[in-house]
């Protein structure tokens, strides 16, 4: 199964819209579900997102002051993967890969779709594989981003540049 991956749009908040760049890689690379992994900051974000793709989403530290109301953490099996979905609120420093690591582990899984600190990572820690996309739309210390992972026999992950 083809996902793709992105997180922190801030959608209204701190940018205007969503990357279009977005919608076009998603759609030109044919992904068949989108994992966003908070603050999205407005729920138009989903309904975009949906029209390439089943979109599954969680909530993000900024959401609740803009209205959005989502579940704070998912958890899906994909392919052989079980993959817990969260923001990363919570976890100090931000983006501590053993931290989150264990947080995966305390849930059954062994890859974590996260996002909060606004960079892009692929980070393996402790047999589980850590996934942030950056943002596609308020990046820090990079360039706007989101990810695409293949859930098949082997996990494959790119990040890309939008």
């Amino acid at each position: 199964m083809l996902v793709g991956i992105l997180s922190d749009t801030h959608v209204y908040d701190r940018a205007p819209k969503l990357n279009p760049k977005v919608i076009e890689t998603f759609k030109k690379r044919g992904v068949e579900l989108i994992l966003h992994a908070g603050d999205l900051t407005s729920l138009d974000v989903l309904k975009e997102l949906s029209k390439v793709a089943r979109v599954v989403a969680v909530q993000g530290n900024m959401d609740a002051y803009y209205g959005t109301s989502l579940p704070e953490k998912e958890v899906l099996t994909l392919g052989r993967h079980r993959v817990l979905l969260i923001h990363g609120r919570g976890i100090y420093p931000r983006g501590d890969a053993s931290k989150l690591a264990y947080l995966a582990k305390e849930h059954g899984c062994d890859v974590v779709v996260t996002g909060h600190t606004h960079t892009p990572a692929i980070v393996e820690m402790g047999g589980v594989m850590i996934i942030n996309p950056g943002s596609p739309t308020t990046p820090r210390r990079s360039s706007p981003s989101v990810a695409i992972a293949e859930f098949g026999d082997a996990l494959e992950i790119e990040i890309l540049r939008v």
